[in-house]
Order: C-alpha cells, then structure tokens, then sequence
C-alpha cells in the first residue's frame, strides 16, 4: 500500500504520548537538559525525527534527561542530511513526514549503514508494522506511546549493539566465540560478520543478533516470546508484538538460506517459536 493510499493522519493530534505519571521530566525546560558533566564520557548521540514539535521537545527532554545528546530533524531530507553530519547512534523515525516519508529514508539508510533504527507512527496496523521491519528497521512503537517506554527500547538496543553502530563496519564490538561454520556459510562472531564463498552477506545487528541467538543452542526451540525479550527488552503484551520476530526471521531467512520457503537453517516450531538446524552430530563446529 503506498503512503497516498494510506489514512491522512491529522497535523495536530489530540496527544501523540501516552501519560505517565512518573514522569521525572515534567515542568523541565529543555535549558535545564543541556547542562551535564562536562567531564563525563562521551554521550550516544540519538537523531530524532518527527515533523511535530510538540513531539520532538518532548522527545529531547527526556532523552536528554536520560543521558543522551539528541539532534533533530523535521523532514525526511534533514534527517539524511543530519545524518551523515552527526553519524548518531540510532534513529528514532517518524513515519509520516513531509518531503521524505520515513519508509524512503529508512530505505537509504540501510543502503550504506547499519544504524538502529526504531519507527515511531500513528499507523498502527500490522501492515504497516511489517513494512517498516522488512525495510530493515530494528522496532516499531506505535502512537500514543510512553516516553519512558521509548527510553526503554533505545537502551536495550544501544546495550546490544554498542557504540559506532552507524558506520559500516561495527567499531567498539565485544569479542565473541570465534569463527564459526554454519554449513556453507561462515560466521566471525567477533566482527559479527557472515559469509559465504568469500562473500559478504550484510546483516544488520538486530539480524546478527538473532542468528546468535537461534545458535546459541543448536537444535533448542527457541519461544518467539523469549526472542522478542531478549532481543527487543520487551514481553509480548499482544499478538502484534511477536510480528517483530516472525518478521526478521523472515528477513534472516532471505539472506542466509537458498530456498527461504524450505529453509534448512532456521526451522519453524509450529505453535511455538524456532529452531536451529544442528550441523551434523554436535554443536557449531570451528572454522579452521
């Protein structure tokens, strides 16, 4: 369905967050923010794009409040152009926006970088959801929101995925468990890379994150709910939130199988989550 298919959402809408009571942020100027330590390690720096005002202030006081530097943005074209000025850490991306609809800059996004990406709409229907995850994004939280509940989903993606995320090699990774082999396919757990016949297979990190999650345990079915709370830091509270996972499987499929409609790799556990293939008679053999 394209964006002018879609419903026109109202310019000014009634209130785009959720209340939350235990808002430490209330009555705060966004002056009272931007102090901080000046002696303190380097803050993410979080791009913040939404065509509303009310929101994006909103936005920067409790993302400021909660550590971070935020730019903005209020059109899809000053988000790119922010974009590759400021090189931020994660995007949080609005859907519906004049010049450049966020589905078109997520699109570009992914064609040179790995940034997380988290979309921000007051579409909620599952169709849009998937959209937005088959484009590449990393989470999808639909308006009326809470804040808190944003700042939540940001920090369980920056724990994940560390600093750097925007460039296109990963910078400040973890060492992980080596090279590893996965059938055709080789897996450098270090520099969270995959390849097959010397060739790159690119994976954003919420995909990577997910192959080693399914692998972790060859052959153990893994619960979607489990998938979505160790990956996205967040309990299924309806069905629509086990979409995200059912998605990027999807998504992992098309990239790492030969024949995603027979997939060998990851299988499915109808009723239950999924499951990795053993690969022969024990775990993830070393490549060597």
């Amino acid at each position: 369905m394209s964006l002018e298919d879609r419903p026109e959402l109202s310019s000014s809408p009634s209130d785009p967050f959720r209340p939350d009571p235990m808002d430490p942020s209330e009555g705060l100027l966004e002056t009272d923010l931007a102090g901080g330590d000046s002696g303190s390690a380097p803050k993410p720096t979080l791009l913040v794009v939404d065509d509303e005002p009310a929101v994006r202030r909103v936005l920067v006081m409790r993302l400021q409040l909660a550590g971070y530097r935020v730019v903005c943005a209020e059109d899809g074209e000053q988000a790119l152009e922010l974009f590759h000025n400021e090189q931020p850490d994660l995007v949080v991306l609005d859907v519906m926006l004049p010049k450049l609809d966020g589905f078109a800059v997520c699109r570009r996004l992914r064609a040179e970088s790995c940034v997380p990406i988290i979309f921000l709409s007051a579409l909620d229907a599952i169709a849009e959801r998937v959209a937005g995850l088959d484009l590449g994004a990393d989470d999808y939280l639909p308006k009326p929101f809470s804040p808190k509940e944003l700042e939540v989903r940001i920090a369980t993606i920056l724990r994940r995925v560390g600093r750097g995320s925007a460039a296109s090699e990963p910078r400040d990774v973890p060492a992980g468990n080596g090279v590893l082999r996965l059938g055709d396919l080789v897996v450098d757990t270090n520099r969270r890379q995959v390849s097959r016949e010397g060739q790159r297979i690119a994976l954003t990190y919420t995909e990577f994150s997910l192959l080693e999650l399914l692998f972790r345990d060859p052959g153990r079915v893994v619960p979607r709910a489990e998938i979505l709370e160790q990956l996205w830091g967040y309990p299924p509270r309806r069905a629509a939130d086990l979409r995200v996972v059912d998605v990027y499987v999807a998504r992992l499929r098309g990239k790492l199988e030969p024949d995603p409609r027979n997939p060998e790799l990851i299988l499915t556990v109808r009723g239950t989550g999924y499951a990795s293939q053993r690969m022969g008679d024990g775990p993830l053999a070393a490549a060597g």
